[in-house]
């Protein structure tokens, strides 16, 4: 029998006659998932990149948000530097007029401890001490004159008197000194009303 061309075959370059056809894709061949799995698989692995990258956004931008503190500005750190100290029981309290006070008394203790000295070393040569005798007394002790005040050794009649009295103002109070019979007394006064020690004088 005569073959003829249009029956012959011509066999695919590199594959034997006996060899089976080609696996289709798509059509269950071995290996390859079918298109409806593909695309499961895809929309996974999408969802989980989406997910990632919305996490590091939102992580980002919690860091990056500036604290309260840090957002008032150098305005409201110069306000908080501004504000009063205080602590748990409320402001500090002003020691000031404490401190004044205190310097004051100082003050007046060294007065009454000179005028005490100087009276008794005149009262000790001079039982009855004159006027001028207190005064000169005084000031040479370092009193100054202007805060000096010192009573009349003798009466209008021109009697001696029984004591002499001398004061100093000292901020105030007044350190008044009495020698009587060679015996020295100092005490401390308020100031009169008149910014004196003495009435009268």
């Amino acid at each position: 029998m005569r073959h003829t061309p249009d029956h012959r075959q011509s066999p695919t370059a590199g594959a034997s006659p006996d060899s089976p056809p080609a696996s289709i894709p798509g059509a269950g061949a071995p290996g390859v998932a079918p298109p409806s799995a593909a695309r499961r698989l895809w929309a996974a692995v999408a969802a989980t990149a989406l997910a990632a990258g919305l996490s590091a956004c939102v992580s980002g931008t919690l860091s990056a948000a500036p604290s309260p503190a840090a957002s008032a500005g150098p305005a409201a750190t110069e306000a908080r530097s501004a504000a009063p100290e205080t602590n748990a029981a409320g402001p500090l309290a002003d020691t000031s007029g404490t401190a004044s006070a205190a310097a004051a008394a100082a003050a007046t203790e060294r007065t009454k401890k000179t005028v005490t000295e100087a009276l008794g070393r005149l009262a000790a040569g001079s039982p009855k001490p004159a006027t001028a005798q207190v005064s000169e007394a005084l000031t040479g002790a370092g009193i100054a004159p202007a805060a000096l005040e010192v009573s009349q050794s003798r009466t209008p009649t021109g009697l001696e008197a029984d004591a002499i009295e001398a004061a100093v103002l000292q901020g105030g109070d007044c350190v008044i000194g009495q020698v009587r019979d060679g015996a020295v007394t100092v005490t401390v006064l308020p100031v009169l009303a008149s910014g004196k020690c003495f009435v009268g004088s």
